[in-house]
């Protein structure tokens, strides 16, 4: 195995080093850094030419220099560096990654800062089963997934607070929306209606329901017919992060085999 290993090495550094300069050309290409390029190369053979002929001065002054130069170019070439970063993060995979990550960041911050307030929230993520009937009993936002959002949706005494909130392809698809009551007799009597709504939700659909309490502010999940309490950040976030894996997993086999 280790054989296997350190033969294929040098092919692996040599697929690493060319996608880290093709993408450093794709990140500098139409921009004043690419023309500062040649420049910049020429001092580099300056600097190597230096210190293969012993001449210390010229090299301590261009080590000087690369120091100094590092900073200047974050300065000089920041409007630049802002759309490169912008190109790459275009990327599907990673654009979707970032993007993901950022949706699932907002709904645990939300839902962290209405435990603490003991805010009640109720809100369905569409998994492979649709949630178009629900959305259609509440009010239709299409709205980006940020924290305010969802905090100002389930602020007390808003028109929308009562209802679910249901996420739908990475954005609020509606909310004041009405889910099904589970009628599991066997369930505590202690459990309230927004409780009893995301496992009925649960229940007739795949979709994951996260809840906050708003007698006692702990969150729970809701998944096939079963609720999982005192959900702490991490909890919430693995939860999160599985569901949006599945996704990518599911994206990936149909772009395979050509289906949706």
């Amino acid at each position: 195995m280790n054989g296997i290993i350190q033969l294929y090495k040098p092919i692996l550094e040599v697929v690493i080093l060319w996608y880290v300069l093709y993408m450093l050309l794709i990140f500098i290409k139409g921009t004043r850094a690419f023309q500062v390029l040649r420049g910049v190369i020429i001092i580099i053979l300056v600097f190597f030419i230096t210190q293969k002929l012993g001449l210390t001065v010229i090299n301590w002054i261009l080590t000087k220099l690369f120091a100094i130069s590092v900073i200047a170019f974050v300065i000089i070439f920041q409007p630049e560096l802002r759309r490169g970063l912008a190109r790459i993060g275009q990327n599907p995979i990673l654009g979707t990654f970032i993007k993901e990550e950022r949706i699932i960041e907002d709904i645990v911050r939300a839902l962290m800062a209405l435990s603490k307030r003991k805010v009640g929230a109720l809100i369905a993520i569409e998994r492979e089963i649709g949630l178009k009937p629900y959305i259609e009993s509440g009010v239709n936002l299409d709205a980006n997934v940020t924290t305010e959002t969802i905090i100002s949706i389930f602020t007390p005494r808003t028109p929308l607070h009562d209802g679910g909130v249901v996420i739908e392809g990475g954005r609020i698809a509606a909310a004041g929306c009405l889910f099904p009551l589970t009628q599991n007799i066997t369930l505590s009597k202690s459990l309230g209606t927004r409780h009893r709504a995301a496992i009925g939700l649960s229940e007739e659909t795949d979709a994951v329901i996260l809840v906050v309490s708003e007698e006692t502010g702990m969150i729970s999940a809701a998944m096939d017919g079963r609720l999982t309490k005192e959900l702490d950040r991490e909890s919430i976030t693995s939860i999160l992060r599985n569901l949006y894996r599945t996704k990518r997993e599911r994206r990936s086999l149909a772009d395979i085999f050509g289906t949706k």
